[in-house]
């Protein structure tokens, strides 16, 4: 089979790997789905080429957790707390048809993709039927982003015990998502030991584990377990296949547990703000050594793009921590640091050769980006919106090209989205 190249010629390359670092003038090749060599005067022979003039190139944007889901509920549970964001949850949930989770889950990839985040980490925590998470693994693979399906428990607003959910985790895995290669995998995102009791927790990673999955919490200090981390550890459940959310109301010492074990930690400050989920976490996390990656959390709370994220973050980190993350530091949280905390950064997060071609190219001429190239990683951070991203690639495929997302239908998309927040609410 021939090769199908594609060379991103003269941009303002942004790169992440080892450091983020830009590089002024700067061409892309990528070959069948992988960056082949990342440099000035590549060669243009027998590639479609991407004219970047006036572009900043970067690796595309890791979101390490969302309800994705939830892009039916946008706007639903702000000016509010966690307690009444739950019980939204519980009170909607359970009316979501798997045609509804197929709509909300395609429609909150897409948003990802338009915005420039090309991997995610799906926390699907609607799976009420085999059929609720058939059609959010279906979506995830419709609209072409990278994606971790994070099989969940349901919010239903009543503890749940015994691990029901196993049998079907072990039919995703063994009959939808075998490959850990494929564009499409799984991980395990069960309640966790902040919200079931530890019993429960051992059982269910216990049964991830001899399935090869990585397990994804919510984890805070709660009445159940004030030190959740502390649990794992005494249980011997503490491992580095572990992605904690959140963890605002964690001490310390329970940070530099996950640390020491080569777990991972995400943070999603917008999120964590609205819901008043107290002091900002991702500045303690990076400073005590966890491996970071940034999270959207929901829409239903805070906006869908990871420019809002990376602002969120630096911002919170101005107010809340010594020393302060940097612009560099947020940048690479919100894409290689992300990827690692996945277990994709062979994959994911920069752009080394050899890596999946997940490519964003942002407008500068654009009047909120107009001389951005005198420092593009700030400018990232700082300065860019949505509306810049004018092209993605995902594994060197174009899913967003001239500012417009290549996907099907999107006027019958927002027909089907609509009548979904109409039934549910």
């Amino acid at each position: 089979m021939e090769a199908t190249r594609t060379l991103i010629r003269n941009g303002h390359v942004v790169d992440t790997e080892p450091e983020p670092s830009a590089r002024p003038a700067t061409d892309v090749l990528i070959e069948d789905g992988r960056i082949l060599a990342v440099g000035r005067g590549l060669p243009s022979a027998g590639a479609a080429v991407i004219d970047a003039t006036d572009r900043l190139v970067l690796p595309g944007f890791v979101d390490a957790h969302r309800h994705l889901w939830q892009s039916a509920l946008r706007a639903a549970a702000v000016d509010t707390d966690l307690g009444t964001y739950l019980g939204l949850l519980a009170r909607t949930g359970p009316k979501f048809r798997p045609g509804d989770v197929y709509t909300a889950t395609l429609a909150g990839a897409l948003e990802c993709l338009d915005s420039g985040i090309t991997t995610q980490l799906d926390h699907s925590h609607i799976t009420y039927s085999p059929e609720h998470a058939d059609a959010a693994i279906d979506a995830l693979g419709a609209a072409g982003l990278r994606a971790v399906y994070g099989y969940g428990t349901p919010v239903t607003g009543t503890p749940v015990t015994g691990g029901g959910d196993l049998a079907d985790l072990y039919r995703v895995r063994t009959e939808r998502l075998a490959a850990d290669d494929a564009l499409v995998t799984l991980a395990h995102a069960p309640l966790g030991p902040s919200f079931a009791p530890l019993e429960q927790v051992a059982e269910e990673l216990r049964a991830a584990r001899e399935l090869g999955l990585r397990s994804t919490y919510h984890v805070a200090a709660t009445p159940l377990a004030p030190r959740p981390i502390s649990a794992l550890r005494d249980a011997g459940l503490l491992g580095a296949d572990l992605l904690f959310v959140h963890g605002n109301t964690l001490d310390d010492g329970e940070l530099k547990l996950i640390a020491d074990s080569g777990a991972a930690a995400c943070a999603a400050p917008g999120a964590e703000a609205m819901l008043g989920d107290r002091a900002p976490v991702a500045g303690r996390l990076r400073r005590l050594g966890v491996t970071t990656g940034l999270g959207v959390d929901a829409v239903t709370s805070g906006p869908g793009d990871m420019f809002s994220v990376m602002r969120a973050t630096l911002l919170a980190s101005q107010i809340a921590d010594e020393p302060r993350l940097t612009c560099a530091d947020v940048l690479r949280m919100a894409t290689l640091d992300g990827a690692a905390a996945l277990g994709l950064a062979d994959r994911a997060g920069s752009l080394r050769p050899g890596k999946r071609a997940d490519v964003v190219l942002l407008r500068l001429d654009g009047i909120n980006c107009l001389t951005a190239e005198r420092d593009p990683i700030a400018a990232i951070v700082t300065a860019a919106q949505p509306y810049n991203v004018e092209t993605v690639l995902v594994g060197g495929r174009l899913v967003k090209s001239a500012g417009q997302l290549i996907h099907g239908d999107a006027g019958q998309l927002a027909d089907d989205l609509r009548e979904v927040a109409a039934a549910v609410a």
